[in-house]
């Protein structure tokens, strides 16, 4: 049962966006319960240690993720219901076509990372929109769920840059 009535709804700052906050929420849950099968994929197919731990610690702050979103639902007082998420979708399945063009190759470690990276960027635009509708419209329980998993979204981002930049896109240069 939802918490806010049609009536509380058009009461609260800036009402205008809590179906799309609440539509973003569904899709992200989707996306994340997506997303642990793919980095599964992502840490076995990778050659470096430290990108397979990368992907595995992700792995298990994605498990976190969803467990956040389904508490910031109830914050909400809505059900925990994930809705297709088409573009983590494509974004996966472009990353198994891209682990598969790349297999056993010397690029193979950059291009995990960069297949990685766009799955990492969408997340931190859904999270980022997110936490600032929950923020306008004064959700702040909400909002700080939200801005916790950006957070950590961004530091993955960044992990990932650090280890494409010490080892995966290393290479000899020619002139």
């Amino acid at each position: 049962m939802e918490k806010n009535t049609k009536q509380d709804k058009n009461s609260m700052p800036n009402s205008h966006l809590h179906e799309l906050l609440v539509d973003e929420m569904k899709d992200m849950l989707n996306a994340e319960r997506q997303l642990l099968k793919g980095l599964m994929k992502l840490s076995k197919a990778s050659q470096n240690e430290d990108l397979r731990a990368a992907f595995e610690k992700h792995h298990e702050e994605t498990e976190t993720h969803i467990e956040k979103l389904k508490e910031a639902f109830e914050h909400l007082q809505i059900p925990a219901r994930g809705k297709k998420c088409k573009a983590m979708e494509g974004l996966i399945k472009e990353a198994e076509e891209i682990e598969s063009d790349f297999e056993g190759s010397e690029a193979s470690d950059a291009a995990l990372i960069s297949a990685a990276q766009k799955i990492e960027h969408y997340e931190i635009a859904s999270y980022g929109c997110m936490a600032t509708y929950a923020e306008l419209m004064q959700h702040d329980e909400v909002a700080q769920i939200l801005r916790e998993i950006l957070d950590q979204e961004k530091m993955t981002d960044e992990l990932l840059t650090d280890i494409a930049k010490k080892s995966a896109n290393k290479g000899e240069l020619v002139m």
